[in-house]
């Protein structure tokens, strides 16, 4: 069984004692991104806690309310210990009202951000990834195309800029993006047009429809495109191509934003 201690380490500890309900987003969110996978047992609660920046007690009550979501599971024993849980689909209604509240400057903000750390980090990987990590990004930007659902698409995407942010060697980047990655990647895949119970069924069904496919496409193209020049060691290109995916990135969120139906 694999351990989560090197997941958890990509998660950024909070700035203060948190609440535990934003602990709990937080590790919620790192579940969504494929940091943290199925099955994955996380760190002692005391090694856990401080990683985090958390008292042991938030972290107990986060888990409590990550049990009760079903996103972890505690088993007891000498081969126990808390274990993640993914869900086969992300929450789709809560991800529509989360998108419906953001103003067009929130959206602009985001997609700034990552412009400016994907780039940067974009611009680093080209001079100090290795090989393995090359392959890696290459093998992810297929992923994402023939990714069939929405959360293997929200994993294969937030992956690959992760994995980007990790071939830098740089840390704060890669805490960057991995906060980025949590606030932006499961929006970019919201099937907004979609009735939430047809959405969620063809969820279940492994069924994709033919929009979300061809996106899926042109994004996977993008990220092939930086692979490579990362690949061939072009720095300027692929932070020019990191910024320009991040321009693309704003307008899929922009029309995703105007394809949602008012709230009920």
């Amino acid at each position: 069984m694999a351990d989560g201690r090197y997941a958890v380490s990509l998660i950024a500890p909070l700035a203060v004692l948190g609440r535990a309900d934003e602990v709990a987003l937080r590790v919620d969110q790192a579940i969504q991104l494929g940091l943290l996978a199925h099955g994955e047992q996380l760190p002692p609660e005391a090694e856990f806690a401080a990683q985090l920046g958390v008292s042991a007690m938030t972290l107990r009550e986060a888990l409590a309310v990550l049990r009760q979501q079903g996103l972890v599971e505690t088993r007891r024993g000498r081969t126990g210990g808390t274990f993640v849980r993914r869900p086969t689909a992300p929450k789709l209604g809560l991800l529509r009202d989360r998108l419906r509240a953001m103003t067009a400057g929130e959206l602009r903000d985001l997609a700034d951000e990552q412009s400016a750390v994907s780039g940067a980090a974009a611009r680093l990987a080209a001079t100090r990834a290795s090989t393995v990590s090359v392959r890696r990004l290459l093998a992810l930007a297929d992923q994402l195309a023939a990714s069939p659902t929405t959360g293997a698409r929200i994993m294969a995407d937030g992956r690959f800029h992760v994995e980007v942010a990790i071939a830098s060697k740089s840390q704060r980047l890669t805490a960057l993006e991995v906060a980025l990655q949590a606030k932006l990647t499961e929006l970019l895949w919201l099937p907004a047009t979609a009735d939430e119970e047809a959405a969620g069924a063809a969820e279940r069904s492994g069924l994709a429809s033919p929009p979300a496919s061809l996106e899926a496409a042109a994004a996977a193209g993008e990220h092939a495109a930086i692979a490579a020049a990362i690949a061939a060691e072009a720095g300027p290109r692929a932070r020019l191509l990191a910024e320009e995916h991040a321009e693309a990135n704003l307008r899929r969120l922009t029309a995703l934003r105007l394809a949602l139906p008012p709230q009920p």
